[in-house]
């Protein structure tokens, strides 16, 4: 199986691993996620109907409102978010959201060589990111 280690820069430490769910679109964690269930309800968005719950979320950065960092602690919360996130940049909404849920998140990361379905192994304490690629079929 082929790896890839990333070097980013630690956000919130810890460390998950886990599978990738990946947009290349940025997304508010207000309005665009469904904090019952995890699944991303914005219409017309690249990743509408997937569900974050258990995987390790990579998007380039947040948008919206300052509400985003409670619904990230909210979807954390009710056990239907993710288990690490990884962006291109960093933006407060995010970053406290995390820290108020203790999940682990880097940034300074490049997304694109990071597909949905690659196994993570985050270790955002030391601010590595493992990519083990899905194997093709």
């Amino acid at each position: 199986m082929k790896s890839i280690i990333l070097k980013g820069r630690k956000i919130v430490e810890g460390m998950v691993a886990g599978e990738a769910l990946v947009t290349k679109e940025p997304l508010s964690f207000m309005g665009s996620i469904n904090p019952k269930t995890g699944f991303i309800i914005e219409r017309g968005h690249e990743i509408e109907g997937q569900c974050m719950k258990g995987k390790i979320f990579v998007f380039p950065q947040a948008k919206g409102s300052t509400g985003g960092s409670y619904m990230l602690f909210d979807v954390v919360k009710n056990d239907v978010g993710p288990i690490g996130i990884i962006n291109i940049e960093a933006d407060s909404i995010v970053v406290i959201g995390a820290i108020v849920a203790e999940l682990p998140m880097v940034d300074k990361i490049d997304i694109d060589q990071i597909e949905t379905g690659d196994y993570i192994i985050l270790n955002a304490t030391l601010g590595t990111v493992e990519v083990q690629k899905k194997e093709a079929i």
